[in-house]
């Protein structure tokens, strides 16, 4: 028998925090008080990473120390999902991070967004890490439908998009800002009823 919020076509998610999560060649976990100065130094003070976020280049190590510090506050909050990129050679170094942005909950809906540094760029990093997002979100914590966006002036992020089986869903015109200003947004989405065959870690080469 269905629930009455399933009757009402309300999903409830199964909140579960910011698990460890695996990939072949990275380990996703949370923020820790040590990683300021690889966060500072490897993607949050550099203009050409955070030139199309919504947040500016951090001006010091200790801007990035108060942000960690903010980030391990909240992760005792099971619906706060907030992930280091961490490579299994250097588990040490942070090189980006990925996160739920946004949330609708009664539909279920999660919006993700993610950034990386420079060096790692072009290397399927940013991909990798994303799909294992995106499973652990359908299926662990049962979203049914997860978006994401970009500025069209960033092109390469909408690959990330692509790679990890989203589909491109549409702009919209003036909706968005960013450190450019009032800007479009390219949308990408994948319903979970789209991926049963072919779970989002099966990342698709361009």
């Amino acid at each position: 028998m269905k629930s009455k919020n399933e009757q009402k076509g309300f999903y409830l998610m199964n909140h579960c925090g910011t698990r460890q999560l695996e990939t072949n060649r990275l380990i996703l976990r949370e923020f820790a008080k040590e990683d300021a100065a690889a966060m500072y130094r490897n993607w949050a003070s550099d203009e050409s990473v955070t030139r199309y976020l919504t947040w500016p280049a951090h001006a010091s190590q200790q801007v990035s120390q108060s942000v960690i510090e903010d980030w391990i506050n909240s992760y005792t909050d099971k619906s706060y999902y907030q992930w280091a990129i961490v490579p299994k050679d250097n588990r040490d170094e942070p090189i980006g991070s990925i996160s739920v942005v946004h949330m609708e909950e009664n539909a279920s809906v999660v919006e993700v967004g993610y950034c990386i540094g420079k060096a790692w760029w072009h290397k399927g990093i940013t991909p990798e890490a994303l799909a294992a997002v995106m499973d652990y979100l359908f299926d662990t914590v049962g979203a049914e439908r997860i978006e994401a966006k970009h500025d069209p002036r960033n092109p390469n992020s909408g690959k990330v998009m692509k790679k990890c089986r989203m589909k491109y869903e549409g702009t919209l015109h003036n909706s968005d800002r960013n450190n450019q200003g009032i800007c479009d947004a390219c949308r990408y989405a994948l319903e979970k009823s789209q991926r049963r065959q072919s779970p989002a870690s099966a990342v698709q080469p361009l």
